[in-house]
């Protein structure tokens, strides 16, 4: 695990506080690497998640709304991204290490399968009672194992910080990794702003793909008490001109709000936590970063109303039951006859089980390529 401790301080890690995740107090990597001590770590994680192949495979992923309807709604991709922008904003008001916030967020998706929230629920139904699917977990085995792109160990031999903030990622939609480095203990700060970051870059912007695609008017988002205070200041610059002119300034509104609360009362409870190091933050009885009391209770509210009037929306249901019957359908087909697997996982049938080698097999795969092997798999006349 301590392999590569001994990095010196990077100079764009000079004037973090004391708390901050840096090149120095790194735990280091798994297997043992030659760098050279003026190498940032985390620079190096960075390009080894920016290469990946399962990195690449987000921009063909859905958020959403199904990838391919039409080229302006958001991949997990393009969400990844907006997570990592929302992650700098915080780490640089709250002087942590912004590039390390962002290497966690570039990860913190890398497990999600075709399709998204249905493609987890159907992928972790079929695997009851062979150990389960969800995505945070994929996400470090991805980076621990399936990823091989180097011939002395297999994953991507991650720093510790990274892999610990990937197993201790959970949002609202999300249960506790399922990772020995989820033991209980709090992520770093980085870890707990990209947490956040992400449930800020959801909310927001899932709003908007539901506005553009027509399931939310202006009158039923009035319901939404932070909406109306982040539109008010807008509608009374600009009148009532089309919600679609003004939707972006009132989002970006929404996530300003959002954000100078976190930083407020994330403030708040680092100054009254007495934390002078990453081990300290590890021990805290409780997360630092976070809503107020007062915004809580507002956030929920949003998140419900999305939940209601978008992800349960009659259209993303037929959408979601779609993508439910597809992946059963190959799971199943793989199931009777092994052989139509590629013969790269022969081997690995036979080390793992079958069960768990289908699941990374579908959990990799995009939304396109999933419609393309069914086809390939039940339609009579497609070339196989």
């Amino acid at each position: 695990m301590n392999a590569n401790i001994g990095f010196q301080i990077s100079p764009s890690e000079e004037g973090l506080k004391p708390y901050a995740v840096t090149s120095a107090n790194t735990r280091g990597r798994d297997h043992a690497e030659q760098f050279g001590r003026n190498m940032d770590p985390y620079a190096v994680d960075r390009q080894r998640v920016l290469h990946s192949a399962a990195f690449r495979r987000l921009a063909h992923k859905t958020q959403v709304f199904v990838t391919g309807e039409h080229d302006h709604l958001r991949t997990r991709l393009t969400h990844t991204l907006e997570v990592t922008s929302v992650v700098r904003r915080l780490c640089v008001a709250l002087q942590v290490n912004g590039a390390v916030g962002e290497l966690i967020a570039m990860t913190h998706d890398l497990g999600h399968p075709p399709f998204g929230h249905a493609g987890e629920v159907a992928l972790h139904r079929l695997m009851a009672g062979h150990g389960g699917f969800e995505h945070n977990a994929q996400s470090l085995r991805i980076v621990e194992y399936l990823e091989h792109p180097y011939p002395a160990f297999r994953g991507l031999n991650l720093t510790f910080e990274v892999r610990e903030s990937l197993a201790k990622h959970c949002t609202i939609y999300d249960r506790p990794g399922l990772h020995q480095l989820a033991d209980g203990s709090q992520a770093p700060l980085e870890g707990q702003i990209a947490n956040l970051a992400d449930r800020v870059a959801y909310d927001c912007h899932d709003l908007e793909d539901a506005i553009g695609e027509g399931l939310l008017e202006e009158a039923v988002l009035k319901e939404v008490d932070l909406w109306s205070e982040a539109a008010g200041p807008i509608r009374a610059e600009y009148g009532d001109c089309p919600l679609a002119a003004v939707r972006r300034p009132i989002l970006d509104r929404l996530e300003a709000i959002l954000l100078e609360d976190i930083v407020g009362e994330s403030r708040r409870r680092i100054a009254s936590s007495g934390i002078a190091c990453v081990d300290d933050v590890r021990n805290c009885p409780r997360p630092l970063i976070a809503f107020s009391e007062s915004m809580q209770p507002r956030v929920a509210g949003l998140e419900a109303f999305l939940s209601d009037r978008v992800y349960r929306h009659s259209r993303l249901i037929r959408m979601d039951d779609k993508a439910g019957r597809l992946i059963d359908q190959l799971f199943g087909v793989y199931l009777a006859e092994p052989k139509l697997l590629p013969p790269r996982f022969e081997r690995r049938v036979k080390e793992q089980g079958l069960h768990r080698v289908l699941c990374d097999y579908i959990a990799g795969m995009t939304d396109r390529f999933c419609q393309e092997e069914f086809r390939r798999l039940f339609e009579p006349f497609e070339r196989v």
